[in-house]
């Protein structure tokens, strides 16, 4: 799942521009009035999908709105990473706090939905070109390892990778207690619908 990709396709969607999007989805309440995205609008790989296609959930008169729609859009990819996220949690790699770079991360209301969603502070970096300073910062340490120094990556993060600390945002105990239980009702969901996935896709190609 491309993750902007989804709430990029709703924003053009609704003739948003990216501060009318944020403004629609903070206006929404947490859990977008009951209703769910399940956002597989090209398969999914975690969970492992290939078959799933996007499914709204919940659409009722109080929902059919474009900022419920908008909201349950950016919380839908939001419950998918953290299915990955509890996966790990499940092998011991558990998350104290959440770095996030790219567009998304730019937006207060995203990163505060993610901090409800994972249950721990997300914060932005300063840099938010993530994957170009990786590869940089990655380079650097393998051509030191070539010429036989001996580094740790640690040596090329300090003092380049820092966090915006006026960007941080902390999980609100009840909007993260009832995200628990949209986000069960979402792993059902999907799992519910798994042996729907393929003759629908079936009959959309024919």
């Amino acid at each position: 799942m491309n993750v902007t990709s989804v709430t990029e396709q709703v924003r053009t969607l609704f003739g948003y521009d990216h501060a009318a999007l944020n403004a629609a989805v903070a206006a929404a309440p947490a859990g977008a009035g009951g209703l769910l995205l399940l956002p597989y609008l090209e398969g999914e790989r975690t969970p492992n999908v290939p078959e799933g296609t996007g499914v709204f959930f919940g659409i009722n008169a109080k929902t059919f709105t474009a900022g419920h729609l908008a909201r349950a859009a950016m919380e839908g990819v939001t419950m998918g990473m953290n299915y990955g996220l509890r996966r790990l949690a499940g092998l011991g790699v558990k998350a104290r706090e959440i770095r996030v770079t790219g567009g998304g991360a730019k937006s207060p209301v995203w990163r505060q939905l993610m901090a409800d969603i994972f249950g721990v502070p997300v914060v932005a970096m300063v840099e938010d070109e993530g994957a170009a300073l990786g590869g940089a910062l990655q380079a650097a340490w393998c051509t030191a390892l070539l010429d036989g120094r001996k580094a740790k990556l640690t040596d090329f993060t300090e003092g380049i990778v820092a966090l915006d600390e006026a960007t941080r945002c902390r999980p609100d105990k009840a909007n993260a207690a009832r995200y628990r239980e949209f986000q069960a009702l979402q792993d059902r969901l999907s799992l519910a619908l798994r042996p729907v996935f393929p003759a629908q896709r079936e009959l959309a190609g024919s």
